[in-house]
């Protein structure tokens, strides 16, 4: 069963059987917006980048991004860059994978986040979403819809954070401008 997730919005990452998960995917999928002109509606690709930054005692100790694929200890990975979107035709475009129990103990936080790499703004962007998936099953565990339309290049989508009685999850959906995770640190330390 799929929650969907509204801003602000925190679900648990434990199982229904009282167990918690091992491992869950981060998916991000998008579309151009056709854009209305002179000889007929058409799309202008659109490369939107996929996040992960991980936190301790909200300070970042690492980054996995289109340059940085794995997380040093190894236990979050990005499946790779996708320039344009729709790939998946309502599907992932992007993907990044947490190993929750790989993840080092003073990790307490991983925020992923989207932004437009070619700066333009989520005006131009349709059918913008994330979403977490339990990557053992397969089963969707929440889904978050990125609202459309705006003049912002980033959101800070979402975060993972580890408590006393596990793992849970946090929609943030707060807009912010930026082409790169970096830009981004100063919208996300307000969501920590």
């Amino acid at each position: 069963m799929t929650v969907n997730m509204t801003k602000g919005q925190k679900i648990s990452l434990s199982k229904s059987d009282g167990g918690s998960l091992s491992a869950v995917r981060m998916g991000l999928g998008w579309q151009a917006a056709p854009r209305r002109g002179l000889f007929g509606s058409r799309t202008r690709e659109i490369d939107l980048d996929a996040s992960a930054v991980l936190f301790a005692d909200k300070q970042p100790v690492d980054v996995v991004f289109f340059q940085h694929l794995t997380s040093d200890d190894g236990s979050v990975r990005h499946t790779g860059d996708n320039l344009v979107g729709g790939a998946g035709q309502g599907g992932d475009d992007e993907s990044i994978l947490v190993d929750l129990q790989r993840v080092p103990v003073h990790v307490d936080q991983i925020v992923f986040t989207v932004n437009s790499f070619t700066g333009q703004t989520f005006a131009e962007v349709q059918n913008a979403f994330c979403r977490l998936v339990d990557e053992t099953t397969g089963q969707e565990l929440a889904r978050y819809t990125l609202t459309g339309g705006g003049q912002y290049t980033a959101q800070i989508m979402a975060k993972v954070q580890r408590g006393q009685s596990g793992w849970s999850m946090t929609a943030i959906g707060t807009p912010a401008n930026g082409r790169t995770f970096k830009d981004l640190i100063p919208a996300i330390l307000p969501a920590l």
